[in-house]
């Protein structure tokens, strides 16, 4: 590859893949139907190139698509800096003369200098993504996204199907243009040997696109460390680092939506070092790759990461769908505490039932703590009995038992959750995550009053939503059931969890913002609802009293339970 060249020249008679131990398709991609002021890469890239178009007959200027790092191994290249741009524009490319196919228009450029050649398609990202990429992207095969299993997969779904419709109005003019632009957009290559000297160049530059992350910084320092230090072993050292974390990132392309992988770092250094108090991995990382024993940590700890991320994609995936306490924890969502516990609880192959019972207690403090709001560090009271949780002692029980004393201790240092000041922040303003997941939590205790009913998962009600029974603005009609909006009602009931109700998304569109007695009529799909019924058999009045007495019935419920 020239070291100055464009995109047409890069892609033309090459053929490029990226290698699976680097990252999956990445970049966010605006949700249609949705609208938000955030900017996302795939609309950020576009906006640049048609603001490009706009004003390139004044600026008479070439669009620079940045530095691309390759490592070359026979007739391939491996891409190592740049795969997210590189992706993003074979995406938009393919999006491109797949519209100008539709319109009849056939301009000078040819597809198969930039997508597929003959046979040879000029890109592939990694190789689990990659049967999709080429039936949904490039052969346009496969026209349904249903039983995607990999975050990535659905990113590049979502990249193609925005381009699609982005491009579905533009004139000839502006599609031809906008070719132009990225075929003979101007970016910079290097191509060295081996991977190594790319991920040290890699360590030392990165441009345009995505920063990259604690974990990817971390990897190529351990390879360049490794080739530094280890001599004549390096070629195996650094092919077992490549091994893991090839299953490394297709963990992630399953569990990122749960958690960020510079989080699983994180976590797994607090394993590692077996204490929750650490807070600068990569400080710690770094420092100890200065040490004489930098190649044993880098075996050690590469392996750590390789285990962590395995279980945690065991537990989001796996055990989620099996486990009611682990899906329960989960649709929590307040779990960083929990994660070092469930990394160990993976590790030292603890018993079903057990994980279970730690997930339901580490589920209490979470949701406690979520409602509570303190600033007191729960890891802090907790690290002790982190600490003492090892292979050598796979007992569960001083964690079990510290989480109850935290509940009723009176001791300032411990008292932060306690029922006290569970009671008191149950009293005010609970935050719509939280309410949401008692109210779920109280639909099962409620169907568990009758015999022989399982548990209700979560994502078996469709899209759950918070209901305001009475609703946040005041109705219109004059008889509405609510009582006085008085700026008491506004500040201290509207949002109480007594005012709160689980329904369907569907159901919350429906009964909208009207009277009392209309909704009622509604309310007969989940037992709660049935409750509410129950409580206002006439359907005439829904304020401050009822509100207050189903606060109380709510709050004893969680002091009983959590």
């Amino acid at each position: 590859m020239e070291a100055k060249s464009t995109i047409r020249k890069m892609l033309a008679g090459n053929e490029i893949k990226v290698p699976d131990y680097q990252r999956a398709y990445s970049w966010d991609t605006p949700q249609p139907g949705v609208k938000s002021r955030k900017r996302t890469h795939t609309d950020v890239f576009l906006k640049d190139l048609e603001e490009h178009y706009n004003t390139a007959s004044e600026s008479q200027t070439t669009y620079y698509l940045g530095h691309f790092l390759f490592e070359k191994n026979g007739d391939t290249f491996y891409i190592i800096d740049g795969q997210q741009r590189l992706t993003t524009v074979t995406i938009f490319l393919s999006a491109l003369f797949e519209r100008l196919d539709e319109i009849k228009c056939f301009s000078t450029e040819n597809s198969e200098d930039y997508i597929l050649r003959k046979d040879t398609i000029c890109f592939s990202t990694v190789q689990y993504d990659n049967i999709f990429f080429k039936d949904y992207v490039i052969h346009k095969s496969r026209l349904d996204t249903d039983g995607l299993e990999t975050e990535s997969a659905r990113r590049i779904a979502q990249a193609f199907d925005y381009f699609r419709s982005e491009l579905k109005d533009k004139s000839k003019e502006q599609l031809i243009g906008l070719l132009r632009i990225v075929s003979e957009a101007t970016c910079t290559t290097h191509t060295v040997a081996n991977e190594t000297e790319a991920i040290q160049m890699f360590i030392f530059q990165n441009n345009r696109g995505k920063r990259p992350s604690n974990l990817e910084v971390i990897k190529a320092q351990f390879m360049y460390a490794v080739r530094l230090r280890a001599n004549g072993d390096s070629d195996a050292k650094i092919q077992n680092i490549r091994q893991r974390f090839e299953d490394i990132y297709k963990a992630i392309s399953h569990i990122e939506g749960y958690i960020s992988e510079d989080d699983v770092l994180l976590y797994t250094f607090r394993v590692y070092v077996n204490s929750l108090w650490e807070d600068n991995p990569v400080g710690k990382v770094m420092a100890e790759l200065k040490k004489d024993s930098a190649l044993i940590f880098v075996e050690n700890f590469t392996l750590a990461l390789h285990q962590s991320f395995g279980r945690l994609k065991n537990f989001f995936s796996v055990e989620e769908k099996r486990s009611i306490a682990a899906h329960s924890l989960i649709t929590l969502g307040n779990y960083a505490t929990a994660i070092p516990f469930v990394i160990k609880a993976g590790l030292f192959n603890l018993a079903q039932d057990k994980k279970d019972q730690l997930y339901k207690s580490l589920e209490d403090l979470a949701l406690r703590h979520s409602i509570i709001g303190t600033r007191g560090k729960i890891t802090r009271r907790i690290n002790d009995e982190f600490q003492g949780f090892s292979n050598e002692h796979i007992d569960i029980t001083p964690i079990l038992d510290q989480i109850e004393r935290l509940k009723v201790s009176k001791e300032y240092w411990l008292s932060h959750w306690n029922n006290t000041a569970l009671e008191n922040a149950l009293k005010g303003n609970v935050h719509i995550p939280a309410a949401r997941f008692i109210l779920w939590k109280y639909e099962n205790h409620l169907i568990s009053q009758g015999k022989g009913y399982a548990p209700k998962r979560f994502d078996d009600i469709q899209k759950p939503e918070l209901e305001h029974i009475a609703p946040k603005t005041e109705p219109k009609e004059p008889r509405h059931g609510y009582g006085r909006y008085t700026e008491r009602f506004k500040n201290e009931y509207l949002n109480n969890l007594g005012n709160y109700l689980l329904v369907s998304k569907s159901h919350n569109c429906q009964v909208g913002n009207v009277p009392f007695s209309k909704k009622h009529e509604t309310y007969v799909h989940l037992r709660q609802q049935q409750e509410i019924r129950d409580m206002v058999p006439d359907a005439k009045r829904w304020s401050k009293n009822e509100i207050g007495q189903r606060q109380k019935k709510l709050s004893d419920f969680v002091l009983q339970n959590f």
